[in-house]
C-alpha cells in the first residue's frame, strides 16, 4: 500500500490526459510559446533544447526567460555529462519551470558531435545517471524524450533498457517519439518522416511499465489522430502539427480537458494576443520575431494564403506594428461565409 500510494504522489504532475506542445528547435521560442498559451490554458509547453553548457556559460536570460504567463511549461536540455546537467536543471528550476525534460531523440549532426540527443539511446546508464543526477537537486518532474532506437537497434531491446534504466534513476514521465533514429544516412529532417512509425511498441512499453506515465509522439496529424492512437498511453504531445495549424489547439481544452477553449476562435485568440505583441514592440522588438509564429494559424480557411503573404512580405519592414497584424487577420476575416 506505501509503494502504490509514493507512486500516485510520484507521478501527480502527470496525470493523464498529457497533452504537449513538442520542443522544436528555432520554432518553440519563447513568442511561440505565449501565442500557443492564447490557444490552450492546458497544453504542456516546451523550450527549444538547449544544451547544459550553454546555460552554464551562456546568455541566461536569453535563453531561459519566458513569461509567467506560460505556465505549465518545461525546459528541454541537451547534454550528456550527469555533474553539468545537474548544475543546468538547478538553475532551470530556479528559473521557475515547471519540469525537466532531457533530449534523447534528437538525431541532428551537431548533437551527435555533443555525444547528446538520439546517440544517448546507445547508452541507457549513462541516461539514467544523467536522471540522477538532475533528480538529486531539483525538486521538479524530470522526464525523458527518446526515440524507439537508433540505427540498427532492435527497437524491443532499445526501448526497453532505456526506460528501464531511467525508470530505476527516478524519471518522473517518458515521451516516445515512435520511430527509430537513422544517424548516419538520413538528414533531420528524413528522420521525422523516413523511419516507419510503430505507435504499437509504445503501446507495449507503457503495458509493461503500467505505473510510468508515457506520452506519445510522431507523425500525429491531428487531435482526432492522437487520441485514438494514445489509447492506452497517458497522452500526446503534438510537434509539427500544432506548430504549422495552430488553431487547432483551441480544440485541447475541451477535447481533452473538458473546459472551454480560451477564445471561440482564432480571430478572438490574435485579438486577445494584441497586448502581447504590444508590449514586444514597445521594447524595441520586431513584429516579424512573433508573427513568423502565427503563419499557420487560419491553415484550411478562404484567405489563409494571403494572410501568410501579408504577414511574410509586411512584417519583416522595419517599424511594422499591429496595424499589419490586424489587415492581414482582416484579409481571412472578410472572407468567411455569412452565419446565416
Amino acid at each position: 500500500m506505501t509503494q502504490s500510494i509514493e507512486k500516485k504522489e510520484k507521478y501527480r504532475y502527470f496525470k493523464p490526459p498529457i497533452f504537449a506542445v513538442a520542443p522544436m528547435m528555432d520554432w518553440t521560442d519563447r513568442h511561440c510559446r505565449a501565442f500557443h498559451r492564447t490557444l490552450s490554458r492546458q497544453a504542456r509547453l516546451y523550450t527549444e533544447m538547449v544544451t547544459a553548457p550553454a546555460i552554464l556559460h551562456g546568455d541566461r536570460a536569453r535563453l531561459l526567460g519566458f513569461s509567467p504567463d506560460e505556465h505549465p511549461v518545461a525546459v528541454q536540455l541537451g547534454g550528456s555529462d550527469p555533474a553539468e546537467l545537474a548544475q543546468a536543471a538547478r538553475i532551470c528550476a530556479d528559473y521557475g519551470y515547471d519540469e525537466i525534460n532531457l533530449n534523447v531523440g534528437c538525431p541532428s549532426d551537431r548533437v551527435q558531435g555533443g555525444n547528446f540527443g538520439a546517440c544517448l539511446m546507445r547508452e541507457p546508464e549513462l541516461v539514467a545517471d544523467c536522471v540522477a543526477a538532475m533528480k538529486a537537486v531539483v525538486a521538479i518532474p524530470v522526464t525523458v524524450k527518446c526515440r524507439i532506437g537508433v540505427d540498427d537497434q532492435d527497437p524491443e531491446e532499445a526501448l526497453d533498457r532505456l526506460a528501464d534504466a531511467v525508470v530505476a534513476a527516478g524519471t518522473d514521465a517518458l515521451i516516445v517519439h515512435a520511430r527509430k533514429a537513422w544517424l548516419k544516412g538520413l538528414s533531420p529532417r528524413e528522420n521525422r518522416d523516413i523511419p516507419p512509425l510503430d505507435y504499437d511498441r509504445v503501446r507495449r512499453l507503457k503495458a509493461r511499465l503500467h505505473h510510468v506515465p508515457v506520452a506519445l509522439n510522431g507523425g500525429i496529424a491531428s487531435l482526432a489522430q492522437g487520441m485514438e492512437e494514445a489509447r492506452g498511453l497517458d497522452g500526446m504531445m503534438l510537434g509539427r502539427a500544432a506548430y504549422q495549424d495552430p488553431e487547432l489547439l483551441l480544440g485541447v481544452d475541451p477535447l481533452l480537458f473538458g473546459t472551454l477553449a480560451p477564445h471561440a476562435d482564432g480571430f478572438a485568440a490574435v485579438e486577445a494576443f494584441e497586448p502581447y505583441v504590444a508590449h514586444h514592440l514597445e521594447a524595441g522588438g520586431r513584429l516579424s520575431d512573433i508573427t513568423r509564429h502565427m503563419l499557420g494559424l487560419f491553415t484550411g480557411r478562404k484567405g489563409a494564403r494571403i494572410f501568410r503573404r501579408h504577414l511574410s512580405t509586411e512584417a519583416i519592414r522595419p517599424g511594422a506594428g499591429l496595424d499589419v497584424l490586424r489587415a492581414a487577420v482582416d484579409e481571412v476575416r472578410r472572407r468567411q461565409p455569412v452565419a446565416a
